[in-house]
């Protein structure tokens, strides 16, 4: 997981490229306090993300908008995946 909103010198968007295998599972969390809306986009691989305890399965090329009120957890399901999740207030 790479995070890159210091190296690119942000003050509010984040971008976090995510190269996982499959069984890499994120903390279920939320950005209810911080106001911050985010996008996940699968650019090689395959994951589910739960949204307020809805499974969404993602496929190559597929992105998802999560509200900052909404809980999300993410999971790959196949090894050599890589994502990118960016989020801004």
């Amino acid at each position: 997981m790479s995070f890159l909103r210091d190296a690119l010198d942000c003050e509010t968007h984040g971008l976090t490229v995510i190269e996982a295998d499959e069984g890499w599972d994120g903390l279920e969390h939320d950005h209810e306090d911080d106001g911050q809306e985010e996008v996940y986009l699968l650019i090689e691989g395959e994951a589910t993300i739960q949204i307020d305890g809805d499974q969404v399965d993602l496929a190559s090329g597929d992105a998802v908008r999560v509200d900052p009120e909404t809980t999300r957890e993410l999971r790959f399901t196949a090894d050599d995946s890589l994502m990118v999740v960016t989020g801004a207030p």
